[in-house]
């Protein structure tokens, strides 16, 4: 008799644990807990956008938990299953690698988590909401500035971090405005390549290669972010190439900005990144509230057609760089102005 009271008493116990364990995360609407799960804030534009959204999102009543990765996908996985044992309300994240997260967000959605992918758009996934500027976009601006200085000669494609979407937006932006110049014979693409983890040394160690095999005749390089840039006009300086190259690039770090003032580098692509970090952050905060939101597309991710919000980009070049002051990014001493 005792032993059976014990048995049911272990049962109920065990079935009581097995509840609280299924049970979804409860959201605190009023004060909701936001987990920003980051690819690399070793990199200066994820550091600036962290510290946007952090600051909106207090203004909202919410408090966020940051976690990077360190540009390493299964780091990342680890901080996303930490936030979801948390029991945070919303889960927004710029992905490392846009294809592993899929039972992730599977993990977080079972736990009546809201996930939000940022900037990147994570595939294959049930992602509640997806912000991003718009890269097919972004992509063409780039292209349109580079044809716009040289709209004929050798160009060399210098794309992004192949385990990253983005780059592949980016990339069929820039052939949309390409791909007409190739057709008719103004533009020779002589070579093309995917830089690992964005990476500044991989793209001088790329394009030092490409000066090589082209005995230095590239009149152009389509670079897809300013970090590949600036390694691309590393390797021209050493070629007393810089500044006669057109290179293109994007994010507007200050680094960046500085070489378009000097003339090594023709434009990069502002992308206000209080504008997004703000959005996204009012966007979570929907999310946990059940308010609407304003999206302006839809995304296919491979798994379902995401709700999005698409932002709209801005060329910097060496003529408009006042803006960037303008718009309190950086500070005319900053700037060097």
């Amino acid at each position: 008799m005792k032993k059976n009271l014990i048995r049911r008493a272990l049962l109920t116990a065990f079935a009581a644990g097995t509840a609280l364990a299924a049970m979804p995360a409860m959201a605190d609407k009023a004060n909701p807990k936001i987990g920003f799960s980051i690819d690399d804030l070793r990199v200066e534009r994820w550091a600036r956008d962290r510290d946007y959204f952090v600051e909106a999102a207090k203004k909202l009543g919410a408090t966020v938990n940051v976690q990077s990765a360190d540009a390493n996908e299964q780091r990342q996985i680890s901080q996303i299953e930490n936030l979801i044992a948390q029991k945070v309300d919303a889960i927004v994240i710029v992905p490392f690698n846009s294809k592993v997260l899929t039972n992730a967000v599977k993990e977080a959605k079972k736990a009546g988590i809201k996930v939000v992918s940022y900037d990147r758009l994570i595939l294959n996934a049930d992602v509640d909401a997806y912000i991003s500027f718009d890269n097919e976009r972004v992509g063409a601006l780039q292209a349109e500035g580079i044809v716009k200085i040289r709209p004929k000669g050798n160009y060399y494609m210098l794309g992004g971090s192949p385990t990253d979407n983005n780059a592949k937006l980016l990339r069929a932006g820039q052939m949309k405005v390409i791909q007409p110049y190739v057709d008719k014979g103004a533009i020779k693409i002589v070579g093309q390549q995917w830089v690992k983890d964005w990476n500044p040394s991989e793209a001088l160690s790329i394009i030092e290669n490409a000066l090589t095999q082209n005995a230095n005749k590239i009149d152009a390089i389509v670079a897809s972010n300013d970090g590949t840039a600036g390694g691309a006009i590393q390797a021209l300086a050493a070629q007393n190439l810089a500044g006669k190259v057109a290179v293109s690039g994007q994010d507007s770090d200050l680094a960046a900005v500085k070489r378009v003032i000097k003339g090594d580098q023709s434009l990069t692509v502002y992308k206000p990144l209080k504008l997004i970090a703000t959005e996204a952050a009012k966007l979570a905060v929907s999310l946990v509230k059940g308010t609407p939101v304003k999206y302006n597309t839809k995304l296919d991710n491979g798994a379902k057609k995401v709700d999005s919000v698409l932002l709209t980009p801005t060329v910097i070049t060496k003529a408009n760089v006042k803006l960037l002051i303008d718009d309190k990014f950086y500070t005319a001493k900053q700037l060097g102005m």
